[in-house]
């Protein structure tokens, strides 16, 4: 009897170990991880594996005047991947192809390689995907799919950009962002010319509203409107701002840093002054000002992103942890308090010096606790340099906007639901 309940026993224990090694290579094959071997003639221990190839999707784009268009598409594609590659175009591509850029390469490079859900960056990628470069991709950076969005890429020829790619197999598409684009931006600002040079009858406040609200683009006396612009057509919802979040706090003893601004037109100077501060901390959290206050502070044509579309910006950024949408210009005790703040700080290079002022300081309250600090810019642009690029070639971008402006009527002309968020 007692030999049967040993056996019993033993079987039991037996059992339960196959069972637990069994779950256990369920477990791996459900994680992608396959064994090579159980140590049987394979003269590998039964513990080896080999992980499950990353699947890894590349996505390229001109990316000038970079937006929280861009960065959803960027999301969009990472979420078809484990790993997403970024090819940003040449200068030279761009002008051969669209006309010149606002934005040159290297800053361009800053603002693709701060997106939060890329992984790799190939600089000066060709326009077009060609043979070569196409089989370049697969085999020395091992990409398995090419996604574009769902709006067309033509060539000057009249060819698909990424023609190659669907022969092959290899193309995904993902949903475009809608209500935004460079050339939407840029109308924008040429709509501010344009309309400076033709009249100066335009209040403060209706302008304003045409860039908060989206009003229509209006007519001038030679019966053209601003090329290309779609002022603000963006519907702001909660799950796009979801999608864009961290969603999580900071820890218990987190040393947070706070810097805030207008952030419009989300540039490489933001991108690195917001690096800076990143590094001085463990949470990051930045205020962006409403547009009343951008307005008030900044003049009568801005902010040319409103509120929500310059939030996007600043969320998609890898260095940010948290934004206040409609931060206060003044920073106060209560706003210190309430979000534990340890330290505020201010760049060097900035719209204005009222961080400077001895009166009416917005900062007045962190200087008297001591927890103000101004760090110097890693780089010299604002929002009215680049502003300032397209006053002095206005009329290269201006015909830039008229040739896309045709593409995009076509486009929203032709526009069917398309799956994806």
């Amino acid at each position: 009897m007692v030999w049967e309940k040993e056996k019993i026993v033993g079987s039991c224990l037996v059992g339960g170990a196959a069972f637990a090694v069994g779950a256990s290579f369920l477990h791996l094959f459900l994680k992608g991880e396959l064994p090579l071997g159980l140590g049987l003639g394979s003269g590998l221990p039964w513990c080896s594996f080999r992980k499950r190839k990353p699947v890894r999707v590349y996505m390229d784009g001109c990316f000038d005047m970079m937006h929280y268009g861009h960065c959803n598409a960027l999301r969009q594609a990472r979420a078809l991947g484990d790993q997403l590659v970024v090819g940003v175009v040449s200068d030279e591509e761009i002008i051969a192809n669209k006309g010149p850029p606002v934005t040159p390469l290297h800053e361009r490079m800053i603002m693709v390689k701060a997106v939060k859900w890329v992984d790799e960056v190939i600089p000066d990628a060709p326009y077009a995907i060609t043979e070569d470069f196409m089989k370049k991709l697969f085999d020395e950076y091992q990409i398995d799919y090419i996604i574009h969005g769902d709006d067309p890429c033509v060539l000057p020829d009249g060819t698909d950009a990424y023609a190659l790619a669907k022969k092959a197999g290899r193309y995904k598409q993902i949903k475009r962002t809608e209500g935004v684009s460079s050339t939407d931006i840029v109308g924008r600002m040429l709509l501010c010319v344009r309309e400076r040079s033709v009249s100066d009858s335009h209040s403060h406040s209706s302008l304003q509203r045409q860039f908060s609200h989206g009003h229509n683009s209006p007519k001038f006396e030679d019966g053209a409107s601003s090329a290309g612009t779609r002022v603000s057509h963006f519907l702001p919802t909660s799950r796009r701002i979801v999608q864009f979040s961290n969603g999580k706090g900071p820890g218990p003893d987190a040393r947070i840093i706070y810097i805030d601004g207008a952030f419009d037109l989300f540039h490489a100077g933001h991108v690195e002054i917001l690096r800076r501060a990143r590094e001085l901390g463990d949470f990051l959290l930045v205020g962006i000002h409403n547009d009343q206050t951008v307005s008030a502070k900044r003049g009568a044509h801005r902010p040319i992103m409103n509120l929500h579309e310059r939030s996007l910006s600043v969320l998609a950024c890898r260095y940010v942890d948290e934004v206040i949408i409609g931060a206060p210009w003044e920073v106060s005790r209560d706003t210190i308090t309430t979000f534990d703040i340890s330290l505020v700080v201010h760049g060097t290079v900035a719209e204005s010096d009222d961080f400077q002022k001895e009166e009416d300081n917005p900062y007045a309250v962190p200087i008297s606790m001591s927890i103000f600090q101004i760090l110097d810019s890693p780089l010299d642009i604002t929002t009215s340099t680049i502003i300032r690029r397209i006053v002095a070639n206005h009329e290269a971008y201006q015909k830039r906007n008229l040739k896309k402006e045709a593409s995009e009527k076509k486009y929203y002309e032709q526009k069917s639901f398309v799956t994806g968020d």
